[in-house]
């Protein structure tokens, strides 16, 4: 099986058109995709919780 694709937060913004300062302002409100810390301390989103979460957005 291979491994899950993870996205940097900047290709996650410019894919969802959004500022970083929206996006964190959605993850404050517990609104958007998990965001995973890797032991770097770079951000990363899975594409199955992006995928999963736009879908929701879409579906709303």
């Amino acid at each position: 099986m291979p491994k899950p694709k993870f996205l940097k937060l900047a290709e996650v913004l410019e894919e969802i058109d959004m500022s970083r300062s929206a996006f964190y302002r959605m993850r404050a409100r517990g609104e958007a995709p998990e965001l995973k810390k890797l032991p770097n301390g770079h951000l990363r989103v899975s594409r199955a919780d992006l995928d999963a979460w736009w879908d929701q957005q879409t579906a709303a």
